[in-house]
């Protein structure tokens, strides 16, 4: 019987992306997932993010029972955040390349957000501005496999965020996710959180992708204090659940099957 992982997404990157991610999970894992953070009315992104925690809360209390959470960046800190509010709605959480911040990590974000200058240390200020309109779908993967972000996509990968990625718009297709929730995000990215990582009472492991400029060697520090902590990595950057999917599953399978108290999970 597959056990569940609830799966939360980075930025900008709605769940369909991550397809080929999932369908290397299966059969032994059932993945559930919003398709978009953010874009609930009834949880509209706030400072620290309390109400996506609250959103993504909201969908695991509607569960029988306890899952797997599973997220990438900004996926990842929700889930680590709402397993320190509601720890018994998990059994056990994967962040991938999502840092646990330090207090001067913490102390430079306040900052940012008080003198204005958030935008030059988060993604917001190259959000501005990106187009978001295109003629057919063509079109926007020939943009889009030349940036720099998704140069090392999976080609199946980068097809799955064009086709999910998009929608009709007034005229050809426009960005499914909202540019202005997205910048939204990044500006609100938490500078608190509701605990301490020593208070974490399920399993936790950050995954940094090995050239990540996003979670850095110092942020192993914290991972460590968690009582069932650990700091592994794969290669890739801050990108590497959709530039090696199929690696990033079988390091996936390894960690919670390890968790579940055997080597591989149940048929």
């Amino acid at each position: 019987m597959s056990q569940t992982i609830f799966f939360a997404h980075a930025n900008g990157f709605p769940s369909a992306t991550y397809g080929k991610l999932f369908a290397a999970l299966a059969p032994d894992f059932r993945v559930e997932h919003l398709d978009q953070h953010g874009h609930d009315p009834r949880f509209p992104v706030n400072d620290n993010w309390d109400n996506l925690v609250d959103e993504l809360i909201h969908h695991l209390e509607q569960r029988d029972g306890p899952v797997w959470g599973l997220g990438h960046s900004l996926g990842g800190v929700l889930h680590y955040h709402a397993a320190l509010r509601r720890p018994e709605l998990y059994r056990g959480v994967v962040m991938l390349d999502s840092p646990v911040l330090t207090l001067a990590d913490r102390l430079v974000i306040r900052a940012a957000k008080r003198f204005g200058f958030i935008d030059r240390i988060t993604p917001a200020g190259r959000t501005l501005g990106r187009r978001e309109a295109f003629d057919d779908h063509q079109q926007a993967r020939d943009y889009f496999a030349g940036k720099s972000l998704f140069r090392r996509f999976d080609p199946d990968c980068l097809d799955a965020y064009v086709r999910h990625g998009l929608a009709p718009g007034d005229q050809g297709l426009r960005l499914k996710f909202d540019a202005a929730t997205e910048i939204r995000i990044y500006r609100s990215v938490p500078h608190r959180a509701p605990g301490r990582p020593h208070q974490l009472q399920v399993p936790l492991a950050l995954v940094r992708g090995r050239h990540s400029n996003v979670v850095l060697p110092h942020h192993a520090r914290l991972v460590k204090r968690v009582p069932q902590g650990e700091y592994l990595s794969l290669p890739g950057g801050h990108m590497f659940p959709l530039e090696r999917p199929q690696e990033t599953a079988d390091l996936l399978k390894s960690v919670i099957g390890r968790w579940d108290g055997r080597q591989e999970p149940h048929p």
